[in-house]
């Protein structure tokens, strides 16, 4: 319970603070919601990437630097990055300066844009999608990977993805409502993906 008496995972049910209000906000209105569309899941697979070896509240405080820095995840545009460009981003103290994660976005937008279309990147994720099951009651019934997960990192991964294991895309589902991980108790209404 919260000082709002609402009922929230764990992770998000943490002391009031400046990473309280961040973590809840990002739980209360875009954890487990539904997104498509290639743009926007082309973000949440470059995000999760940075976040391997991290923590989310990292990338959740540098969200906004990422964005500006990959010229909001356009595709297009990162897939036509340059060394030029990694030099660039090296130098951003804004985001997490890891060169492998970089090379992989750039690397990631290249194989999204021989995808086709950015709806086809979004097809393709959401092919994996589990069919829906009961939410678990607490968070020690949420797996870290799934047959699915494992799946979905295999078929990236022959694509040339990177940084795209079975854990990574496992998290990638639950931040986009591929799977309702949200505990029984959550206030969160279901969604249904």
């Amino acid at each position: 319970m919260n000082d709002d008496e609402l009922v929230r995972c764990d992770w998000a049910s943490a002391r009031p603070g400046r990473d309280f209000d961040l973590y809840r906000d990002y739980h209360d209105r875009e954890w487990g919601r539904p997104v498509r569309g290639g743009v926007a899941l082309f973000e949440r697979v470059s995000l999760e990437a940075f976040q391997s070896g991290l923590s989310w509240l990292v990338i959740l405080r540098k969200r906004e630097n990422f964005r500006r820095a990959f010229s909001g995840f356009d595709i297009e545009k990162v897939a036509g990055y340059t060394d030029a460009d990694v030099q660039r981003l090296m130098a951003d103290e804004g985001i997490v300066r890891n060169r492998s994660k970089i090379e992989a976005t750039i690397a990631n937008a290249r194989a999204a844009a021989e995808l086709g279309s950015p709806d086809d990147m979004s097809r393709l994720l959401w092919s994996f999608a589990p069919p829906p099951r009961p939410r678990p009651a607490d968070g020690s019934q949420i797996p870290s990977a799934s047959a699915e997960s494992k799946a979905m990192a295999r078929e990236l991964k022959r694509r040339g993805f990177r940084f795209v294991g079975p854990t990574t895309a496992y998290a990638l589902m639950q931040a986009t409502g591929m799977v309702d991980d949200h505990i029984r108790a959550c206030w969160v209404p279901a969604t249904g993906g």
